[in-house]
C-alpha cells in the first residue's frame, strides 16, 4: 500500500489559483493553498506536493529570488516551515515532490501557501510543463501526525488545472510512404506549438503544392477546419508511378512545410505501415488517460500502428482489463491497428526491460514483480526474471522486443528468437546502437525496430520537451501487404521492417539474382527464393551479392553506412568533390556517458575561428526550444545534451580553408586546422560510450533527397552475412534498416 488511506475526509483540502486553462510552458506564478483539516498538523508533520515524474515545469528553488522557478512557503499562523524539492523522491508516478516540514503545529483552518515561481524578487516566475495535459495536477500528501506516513487529500480536494497548446511554431505535412498506383491514401497537415503539441491556434488558409498530378487534391486548404490543429485529407489517388511530395504555401508563397516522400508503385507486394508501439499513459508513468494516448496515435500524429507499454508493475489487473478494452475497440483493420502488451520491467541484472505484445485480447499479463499493485492482484503469473518470462510465453502468439529505458535489457541474459525477433535501437531515452551491437555478437539473427518510450502523451510524435530526455520519440515501419494484426505478426517474426528517430523516409533494400537460395520462414519451415528482402534469413550458393538500396527522404541523405553486423563495409556520402572545398563545418557532438539512467552528456561547446568569419551557424537535433545557438563573425556558442545520439551545428564560412577553429569542450581545447580538412570525419574521443566530437565538412548547399545504390558482398561458404544500412540525413535523423542475413552454403 504506497500511502495510508486514515481518514482522508479529516486531513484538510487544497486549491489552486488558475481558474482557466493555462498556455504549455508560459511563464506565470502559481499560488497553492493547503488548508488544514480537523487533525491540524503536528510539529514534525507536513506535507508533500507532488507533479508527474513526466513533468518539465520549473524546478522550485528558494535561494534566488530573481531566478526562474523561485518558490515561497508561508504559513497563516506564523509557523516555521522548512521546504526541500527533488525529483524523484516519491512513489512513482508522483516523483517531482516539494517537501514541507512544519517545524511548528498547525491548527483546523489554518493555512500553508506556497507561491511556485514568485515573482516578488524578479523572477519570471515558474515555466509550465510544455507538453498538454488535460487534469494537470498537483497532488497533496499530508502527515498529520508527524508519523511519516502521508495521507493523499481526496480527489475532489486536488488542485487541478487544464494545460492548452500555444501559438503555431511549424506545419507538419504527413503522406504514407510506399502505394500502389491507383490506391486511396489520405494526407494529413499538423500545426504544432513550440513543443510539438497539435493546436488549433492556426485559422489560415495555405496552398499546396504538389511534385506529381493527384486526383482528389485540393488546391487550398483551411487549418480552420482542422480538429485539434490537425486536418486530414482522404481518398486521393495518383495515376502513375513516382516519388510525390507535398508543400504547403503561405498566402506569401513561402513554404510552410514539405510532405516526406510517398513512393507509388504499379506493382506493391507490400505497402510501408508507421508505427510507435510504446509508450505510458497517466494511469503507469505517463500523461493523460489511456483513451486519449490512441486517439492521439491515430488522430494527432496519424500513425498505423499503436501499442501501450505501460510497466507491469503499475498496470492493475483493474486498468490490464481496461487496456484490452481499449485495443479491441481502436483496433480498426485498414484504418489503424491497436495491439494489447505491456512492458516487462525486470531489473538489469534479470534481463531489464523488454515489450510484450498480443496478437489477441485476454491473455495474461507476466509482471517483472507487484511493488505497485500488491493490492491487485496475485503471484500467480510474476515472472521474476527474463528467462522465466519467455518460458512462460513460449505457447503464447506474442511478440518480444528487448528495450533501453531506465532499465537497459541485458540480452545476453535471455534470448528465444522464436518470440524476440527484434531489439529496439531508439527512444525518447536515445539512441543504442549496442544493444543490436550484442545481439550480433551473441550471434543472434534480430531485427531493428525504434519507438517513443513517450511519457508526455504523445505517442507517435513524441518530443522531448524540457525535461531529462534528450532525443525525440522513435517510428518502425513495417512492410506488410495489408493493415492487420495478422499481418503485423507474420511481417513482425521476419524482421520486415526498418527503424527511423522519428522521420518517415521511403527504404527499399534487396538482394537480387541469388541462386540455389532459401529463405526461412520460421523456425521449421524455409521456402526457395529468387531475391531477399529486408529482414530475410537466406542460404544460397552465390559466390557473391550485390547488395541494392533505394532511399528517398523528406530532408538530404547525409551518409549512408552499409554494414555487416558491426563492421563498415562502406560508407556512400553524396556529392563527395563538393564536401571536399564546402564551406560548411558539422560540429557534432555525440554519445552517453554509460548504458544507465544516468547516461546524458551535458555539452557546454564555443567554437572560435581565427581568420575565416563565420556567416550562419544552424542547430541540427536542438529538440529543447531553449537550448539556443549564438553566434557572431568569430564565435559560436551553445548548450545542449545527447543520450546515446547526436546533436550538432552546421558552420557556414566565409572562406573554406582559412585559418582554424578552436573548440572549447567541456573544458578540452580542440584545434582544428582548416587547410587540412577534407570530406573525412575528423573525430575526437571523450571516454564514456562513444562520446566524441565529430567534425565533417559539407557542401554548401543542401543535400540530394534520393539515392540509390549497390554494394558487392563476397560469400564464403559457411559465413554469415549481416547486411543492412545505417542512414544519416542531413536533419539529424537516423534510420536503420533491419539486416538481410545470407550465408553461402556450397
Amino acid at each position: 500500500m504506497p500511502f495510508s488511506d486514515y481518514r482522508p475526509d479529516l486531513m484538510g483540502s487544497a486549491r489552486i489559483n488558475v481558474e482557466s486553462p493555462v498556455t504549455c510552458g508560459a511563464w506565470t506564478t502559481l499560488e497553492l493553498v493547503y488548508t488544514a483539516g480537523h487533525f491540524g498538523i503536528d510539529d514534525l508533520g507536513g506535507l508533500k506536493i507532488s507533479f508527474r515524474s513526466a513533468s518539465d515545469q520549473t524546478p522550485p528553488q528558494f535561494d534566488q529570488p530573481k531566478a526562474p522557478g523561485y518558490t515561497t512557503v508561508t504559513a497563516s499562523n506564523g509557523a516555521r516551515l522548512n521546504a526541500s524539492y527533488s525529483k524523484n523522491s516519491n512513489i512513482r508516478p508522483w516523483g517531482n515532490t516539494l517537501h514541507i516540514k512544519c517545524l511548528n503545529f498547525l491548527s483546523e483552518g489554518d493555512t500553508i501557501t506556497v507561491r511556485f515561481g514568485d515573482q516578488s524578487g524578479g523572477s519570471p516566475g515558474t515555466r509550465m510543463q510544455t507538453f498538454r495535459e488535460y487534469a494537470h495536477e498537483y497532488r497533496v500528501h499530508v502527515d498529520a501526525f508527524a508519523t511519516y506516513d502521508f495521507v493523499v487529500l481526496p480527489p475532489e480536494h486536488q488542485p487541478v488545472i487544464a494545460l492548452l497548446p500555444g501559438p503555431v511554431a511549424r506545419h507538419i505535412v504527413i503522406l504514407p510512404t510506399l502505394r500502389q498506383v491507383g490506391e486511396d491514401f489520405a494526407l494529413g497537415l499538423k500545426a504544432e506549438d513550440r513543443w510539438g503539441n497539435p493546436t488549433d491556434a492556426d485559422q489560415g488558409d495555405y496552398t499546396l503544392n504538389s511534385s506529381m498530378p493527384v486526383e482528389g487534391l485540393p488546391e487550398r486548404i483551411s487549418m480552420a477546419k482542422a480538429t485539434d490543429g490537425v486536418l486530414r485529407l482522404e481518398g486521393l489517388r495518383m495515376n502513375r508511378e513516382g516519388d510525390l511530395r507535398i508543400e504547403m504555401l503561405d498566402d506569401a508563397g513561402q513554404c510552410v512545410a514539405r510532405s516526406n516522400s510517398l513512393r507509388c508503385q504499379v506493382v506493391c507486394d507490400t505497402r510501408h505501415y508507421w508505427s510507435d508501439m510504446h509508450g505510458q499513459s497517466g494511469e503507469t508513468v505517463g500523461t493523460n488517460t489511456a483513451r486519449q494516448y490512441f486517439s492521439f496515435g491515430r488522430d494527432k500524429a496519424l500513425i498505423d500502428i499503436c501499442g501501450h507499454q505501460g510497466n507491469d508493475f503499475q498496470i492493475t489487473d483493474s486498468f490490464w482489463a481496461e487496456l484490452n478494452q481499449l485495443t479491441a475497440e481502436f483496433d480498426e483493420p485498414g484504418r489503424f491497428l491497436a495491439v494489447p502488451g505491456y512492458e516487462w520491467s525486470g531489473n538489469t541484472s534479470v534481463g531489464g526491460d523488454h515489450n510484450v505484445w498480443y496478437r489477441t485480447e485476454g491473455r495474461p499479463i507476466y509482471r517483472a514483480h507487484r511493488a505497485l499493485v500488491m493490492e491487485d492482484s496475485t503471484d500467480e503469473n510474476v515472472c521474476l526474471d527474463a528467462k522465466e518470462l519467455f518460458s512462460r510465453l513460449k505457447d503464447e502468439d506474442a511478440l518480444v522486443v528487448a528495450h533501453v529505458g531506465g532499465r537497459y535489457a541485458d540480452i545476453s541474459f535471455a534470448h528465444d528468437a522464436k518470440l524476440e525477433p527484434s531489439v529496439e535501437v531508439h527512444s525518447a531515452w536515445g539512441t543504442f546502437d549496442w544493444i543490436f551491437e550484442d545481439a550480433r555478437k551473441a550471434g543472434y539473427r534480430v531485427g531493428i525496430v525504434a519507438a517513443s518510450d513517450g511519457h508526455k502523451g504523445r505517442v507517435g510524435a513524441s518530443y522531448p520537451g524540457a525535461g531529462k530526455f534528450g532525443s525525440m520519440g522513435g517510428l518502425t515501419c513495417h512492410l506488410m501487404p495489408t493493415l492487420d494484426r495478422d499481418s503485423l505478426f507474420r511481417a513482425f517474426r521476419r524482421r520486415r521492417h526498418y527503424a527511423t528517430t522519428g522521420c518517415r523516409p521511403f527504404i527499399d533494400v534487396r538482394v537480387s539474382s541469388l541462386t540455389d537460395a532459401t529463405c526461412r520462414v520460421s523456425e521449421t519451415e524455409a521456402e526457395p527464393v529468387s531475391e531477399a528482402l529486408i529482414g530475410d534469413i537466406v542460404s544460397c550458393s552465390n559466390e557473391a551479392v550485390a547488395f541494392s538500396f533505394d532511399l528517398s527522404a523528406q530532408s538530404g541523405i547525409e551518409r549512408i553506412d552499409v554494414k555487416d553486423g558491426v563492421e563498415l563495409l562502406q560508407r556512400f556520402q553524396l556529392e563527395p568533390e563538393a564536401r571536399k572545398t564546402g564551406r560548411r563545418l558539422r560540429i557534432q557532438c555525440e554519445g552517453a556517458e554509460y548504458r544507465g539512467r544516468g547516461r546524458l552528456v551535458n555539452w557546454d561547446v564555443e567554437v572560435k575561428s581565427s581568420r575565416s568569419a563565420i556567416c550562419k551557424a544552424a542547430p541540427i537535433n536542438f529538440w529543447n526550444p531553449d537550448s539556443a545557438v549564438t553566434h557572431d563573425s568569430r564565435s559560436v556558442r551553445w548548450k545542449n545534451v545527447t543520450t546515446g545520439g547526436f546533436h550538432a551545428v552546421d558552420i557556414w564560412l566565409e572562406e573554406a580553408a582559412v585559418g582554424s577553429l578552436t573548440i572549447l569542450v567541456n573544458g578540452t581545447e580542440i584545434a582544428v586546422d582548416l587547410s587540412t580538412l577534407d570530406a573525412n570525419d575528423h573525430i575526437h574521443e571523450f571516454g564514456g560510450l562513444q562520446k566524441a566530437i565529430r567534425i565533417t565538412r559539407l557542401p554548401d548547399a543542401t543535400l540530394a533527397t534520393g539515392y540509390k545504390g549497390s554494394l558487392t558482398v563476397p560469400l564464403n561458404i559457411g559465413e554469415e552475412r549481416c547486411l543492412y544500412l545505417r542512414t544519416t540525413f542531413e536533419d539529424g535523423h537516423v534510420a536503420w534498416t533491419s539486416p538481410v542475413y545470407l550465408t553461402r552454403v556450397r
